[in-house]
């Protein structure tokens, strides 16, 4: 018997095959999107990739985690932010319809909290927030155990939670979101327009894109910030800032016991780390006591968790 996680990303999309109660995949792959991918083509990539990792073996159910807003109840995905073309796509029906299985659909973040909290550093928590802050920025909630999707299954959204009014405006229309001073596009756009700005404070940030402001992404920004780069120190410390504050309101709000943070920008080093728990402490009443860790499975959490999801669906029957 098998059971087959799929992580549907940004950027990336993954898929595992495994045998129910193991914790070693049987077999494992990842494929990239090209630029202007939209939905169909990600459906039919992973589709087909899922069905060579299975090698003609009929799955026992689905669990699939999905980076973008999603109705858990009817496994429908409702948009995705960074692809075109998944408005109202019944991601789950499609699946079960195609594998002949159950399939049980989630948005990433709250997949990979359920990761997390089963497999990784949430392990003796009942309460925590996973957070990733990479392609966008997302949270999963699981209280008492159990993840928690909110009355409209939004619960979470700590990307698009306001830090600075007046800041620069989120693809959500918003303006100063987490996501957008926090995650790795957008760090790389500002980066971007800053260089254009004052190159003289970016030579080494333009030494490592070989001159080629195109190049820049949150591994360059990273590596140039630890050579002292202005800019790219300057957009580290907003990034780690506008998260670490956003965790310190989430504290207050909810009082969770423990915060886990995944995704690329988490890589930023000790520097990001020291600053955005400093934020966060800063920003939390005192007498709310939390402790932020480094996700445990790293980009593996939401295909952990849809592994999770899938033997959830196979103990319910």
């Amino acid at each position: 018997m098998l059971i087959l996680a799929l992580d549907f990303g940004g950027t990336k999309h993954t898929a595992g095959s495994l045998i129910p109660g193991e914790r070693q995949w049987r077999s494992r792959e990842q494929v990239f999107s090209p630029p202007g991918a939209d939905a169909h083509y990600d459906l039919e990539t992973m589709i087909g990739l899922a069905r060579r990792l299975l090698d003609e073996v009929q799955p026992a159910a689905v669990g699939v985690s999905f980076g973008g807003p999603v109705d858990f109840t009817s496994g429908t995905v409702r948009l995705s932010h960074h692809v075109p073309g998944w408005e109202n796509t019944p991601l789950g029906g499609i699946l079960e319809q195609k594998f002949k299985a159950p399939a049980s659909v989630d948005n990433d973040a709250n997949v990979a909290a359920l990761g997390e909290y089963r497999f990784g550093a949430g392990q003796g928590y009942q309460s925590m927030l996973y957070i990733t802050i990479s392609t966008g920025g997302g949270g999963g909630w699981i209280l008492d155990g159990k993840v928690w999707h909110g009355s409209d299954g939004m619960a979470g959204e700590i990307g698009h939670m306001t830090i600075d009014p007046q800041g620069p405006t989120c693809l959500c229309g918003k303006r100063g979101c987490v996501e957008r001073l926090a995650s790795g596009p957008y760090l790389a756009q500002d980066a971007r327009q800053m260089l254009a700005e004052n190159p003289e404070d970016g030579q080494t940030l333009l030494r490592l894109c070989a001159g080629k402001p195109q190049a820049i992404d949150g591994r360059l920004i990273s590596q140039a910030a630890e050579q002292g780069d202005r800019i790219a120190a300057s957009l580290l410390e907003r990034s780690a800032w506008a998260l670490g504050v956003g965790i310190g309101n989430a504290a207050n709000l909810v009082n969770p016991q423990r915060f886990v943070l995944g995704g690329g920008v988490t890589k930023s080093g000790a520097g990001w780390w020291q600053q955005e728990r400093s934020a966060a402490r800063q920003t939390a009443l005192p007498e709310v006591q939390f402790d932020i860790v480094p996700a445990a499975l790293g980009d593996d959490a939401p295909l952990w968790g849809a592994a999770a999801l899938a033997e959830t669906l196979l103990a319910e029957t």
